[in-house]
């Protein structure tokens, strides 16, 4: 939003200047981004008059120039087209810097001939865009007199405006916020209505809520053509390319009162009637940009009887647009839904004025103001005579009072600040406050919803610089740290697993609704009403789908073999117990040299890191139960397993992808992976809780046995070690396959698994009758887990 240091005075009486206005507005909330003050780039210059004008010995198309300046006759080279002798026009003297050109001009001879300055086009100066030569001002103007005087160059303020104040989108409303600040007095012009001198011949009407008031009158005898000086002045100021008096009008109220309108030539309208509404189909017009736009039943489209003839709140079209033949015009000035106005903007991708401010939720109650407002600056700048005033619908209803408490305002900031400041603050920002505290919003103001917000507005205008600078009560350190348990956990996997190889992936909660569905949700509840994304609109039910993505992205890319691992929450249902926390890893298959391992190592491989992992954590690995098969079907049946610590305890499920679920996602090839649940993890025994005790090491040689024992082919091997490991917890240190036999010798749906056994003597060498005595039990524990010695 920009504005000029006068026209913020046309609302304003203050003397401050640009800067202090600046100053004012940071200490307001109110987000300067820049100062122009082109007055400063313009003090170099000045008027100057050509007194000859003689052609250059050495070049053609330049000419000598002997000039009456500020610091007496100069002569100066020039190649302008108009430049002649008796010219009035603007003169840079050396050392000045050119805005125009990023040029400091210095003493030097052109084509042999010595320049003592330089004559200057708008363009150099930056007045326009373009020009054709140097300026040819009035001849009225003394040499010497300002180049910033000459043109009205004035300060420029542009600042941000928070989507929550479209207020400040108006001068008026900026110089409101900062009257209530001290620094002037707001002057709050009334607006008369304009009394109608006939019917008018077009009637209005809207249908839903895209459109809640629409009003609007003709002005018959209107002439347009250029605005005058003042008006063009405070356009131009602001970056603005003024076009005819009546467009410069609706121009200037939008940043005058923060109220856009439209004008329609009524001779090119068909029939007597306008709509706002949601048009039945689908339609094209041509806006007055000259772009061809598509227009939908989620827009609000103003229709006669041809049609579709502009976008409610965002442009009008070219086939009802005024020129310098239009006599008579309908006037617009009506309310639309900001959230529609945002949509159509992004849809279409326009982004007026207009849209800007309807977006964002212009007054509800400045329509007829606005429309008075705007067709006493029609009559009087294009003359002609007013209809009556056409409306239909209503203005949205203001927000119901706030009881307010002035002791609300110290209990919030610990500012002590006066009842009757309080009240002046919020009278001055055009609340009514009543006597007994019942504080009335302004329509402007629908930001305000509660005495919080009316804190903050005594707050920000009486200054957050007189906020209280009070330390922090200190608080004594949490024993045992400030990390819970499931966070130290949390951070101990991400530590290991990036150690095992593995990047860290930081994904969305959220991923598409299909793919949820191959993972065990997707449920409706789950589905987001208003996602960020289409391929985002629903509460992931696990993690490995969107680091299966991103696997599949990398290897696309020609990254194959990516091994990623992703720490956060997934979503079973909607109730706090329904929210988990996992650990989840991907091996994506490497295919980078034209050669794949098999499916198993990479599996073997994955299980050492989970179990790693696991350890790593402090989980209870001795005590986890390996079953074959996972519980959800995402997982390939024959090649996944879960530990757990019972049916109704699992910790971690991991394995191959099914088939399917890589197919539906578009994957090639074998994924690996696996899922903690962290919330399952039980809590370590003993005291201190979040690490491993102190490493306990024998400084006595282990020793191992093998045994062969005979076991059922459908017994998990891993049953058959953990019964082996558990014989002596304290002598037995590992135990392991290292052999798998069937054949000769080995009953029908049996195996053969030999496995070694390390011992290792804690405090003393473990004598031969010992070691037999251990191995007894180690057959003991194998016989009940349902194996049998080898003979």
């Amino acid at each position: 939003m920009k504005f000029s240091l006068s026209w913020l005075k046309d609302y304003l009486d203050t003397e401050a200047d640009i800067d202090a206005v600046a100053a004012a507005m940071t200490r307001a909330g109110l987000e300067v981004e820049d100062i122009h003050d082109p007055a400063k780039l313009l003090k170099p210059f000045s008027v100057a008059r050509v007194i000859e004008a003689a052609k250059h010995p050495n070049a053609d198309k330049l000419q000598v120039l002997q000039v009456d300046t500020i610091d007496g006759r100069k002569e100066i080279v020039c190649g302008a087209p108009n430049a002649r002798a008796g010219m009035t026009t603007i003169y840079a003297p050396i050392g000045a810097y050119v805005p125009g050109l990023d040029v400091t001009l210095v003493e030097k001879p052109v084509r042999g001939v010595v320049s003592n300055g330089m004559m200057c086009s708008a363009a150099e100066l930056q007045l326009s865009d373009e020009s054709d030569g140097i300026l040819d001002l009035s001849d009225d103007l003394p040499v010497g007199m300002a180049a910033a005087e000459v043109f009205g160059a004035e300060p420029v303020i542009d600042f941000e405006v928070t989507p929550n104040r479209p207020d400040w989108l108006g001068v008026n409303g900026i110089a409101r916020d900062l009257a209530a600040a001290g620094l002037g007095v707001f002057k709050d012009k009334v607006i008369t209505p304009v009394a109608g001198a006939f019917p008018c011949p077009i009637t209005v009407s809207v249908d839903g809520e895209a459109c809640r008031h629409f009003t609007g009158r003709v002005i018959r005898g209107v002439r347009n053509g250029p605005s005058p000086a003042w008006l063009q002045q405070k356009l131009t100021a602001i970056g603005l390319k003024p076009i005819s008096t009546l467009v410069d009008i609706t121009n200037y109220l939008s940043y005058d009162r923060a109220r856009p309108l439209h004008v329609y030539d009524v001779a090119k309208l068909s029939g007597n009637s306008l709509s706002a509404r949601n048009p039945s189909e689908e339609s094209e017009f041509i806006a007055l940009d000259g772009k061809n736009y598509s227009v939908n039943s989620e827009m609000c489209a103003i229709l006669d009887a041809s049609g579709v003839i502009g976008l409610g709140g965002i442009m009008g079209g070219v086939s009802t647009g005024v020129d310098d033949s239009t006599t008579a015009v309908f006037l617009e000035s009506a309310w639309f839904d900001p959230i529609r106005t945002a949509q159509t903007g992004r849809t279409t991708g326009i982004t007026s004025d207009a849209q800007y401010r309807f977006a964002r939720g212009v007054d509800p109650e400045s329509t007829l103001p606005g429309l008075e407002l705007a067709t006493q600056l029609i009559l009087d700048l294009c003359g002609g005579e007013a209809s009556d005033v056409v409306v239909a619908g209503e203005p949205l209803a203001r927000k119901p009072d706030v009881v307010f408490d002035p002791a609300y305002v110290t209990k919030l900031t610990g500012m002590e600040i006066a009842p009757e400041t309080t009240r002046g603050i919020l009278t001055a920002l055009g609340f009514t406050v009543s006597d007994n505290w019942s504080v009335a919003l302004p329509s402007w103001r629908r930001d305000v919803e509660g005495k919080a917000d009316l804190v903050e507005e005594v707050a920000r205008i009486h200054g957050f610089d007189n906020l209280p600078t009070e330390p922090l009560p200190v608080i004594a350190p949490q024993a045992g740290g400030v990390l819970t348990a499931r966070q130290a956990k949390a951070r101990i996997a991400r530590r290991a697993l990036a150690a095992y190889g593995y990047s860290e992936a930081v994904t969305w909660s959220f991923m598409r609704q299909d793919w949820a569905t191959l993972f065990g949700g997707g449920d409706a509840a789950l589905a987001l009403a208003n996602p960020i994304a289409s391929e985002l609109n629903c509460m992931r039910p696990s993690a490995l789908p969107n680091l299966l993505e991103a696997c599949g992205r990398n290897a696309a890319r020609g990254f194959a073999g990516a091994q990623l691992f992703e720490i956060g929450p997934v979503y079973a249902g909607l109730e706090p117990n329904d929210q988990k926390t996992v650990i989840a890893a991907v091996r994506a298959p490497d295919r980078s040299r034209g050669w794949q391992g098999k499916a198993e190592d990479a599996l073997f491989a994955l299980k050492s890191d989970l179990i790693s992992v696991l350890e790593d954590m402090g989980a209870p690995v001795a005590s986890l139960q390996l079953v074959q098969g996972a519980n959800n079907n995402w997982w390939h049946p024959g090649r996944s397993a879960r530990l757990q610590l019972g049916p109704k305890t699992v910790i971690a499920e991991f394995g191959e992808l099914h088939p399917a679920v890589l197919k539906a996602m578009d994957l090639d090839g074998s994924y690996v992976g696996f899922e903690i649940v962290l919330e399952t993890l039980p809590a370590p025994k003993g005291k201190g809780g979040k690490s491993k005790g102190a490493l306990s090491l024998s400084n006595l040689m282990p020793l191992s046995r093998d045994f062969a024992f005979l076991i059922d082919a459908k017994t998990p091997s891993g049953d058959l070690i953990r019964a082996i490991r558990g014989a002596d917890k304290a002598l037995i240190s590992d135990a392991r396959v290292f052999d798998v036999y069937t054949g000769a010798g080995v009953p029908e749906g049996q195996v053969s698994l030999a496995i070694e056994v390390t011992i290792t003597p804690t405090d003393k060498t473990l004598t031969e009758p010992e070691i037999e005595a251990l191995s007894g039990k180690i057959i003991a524990a194998a016989q009940k887990a349902g194996a049998a010695l080898r003979g």
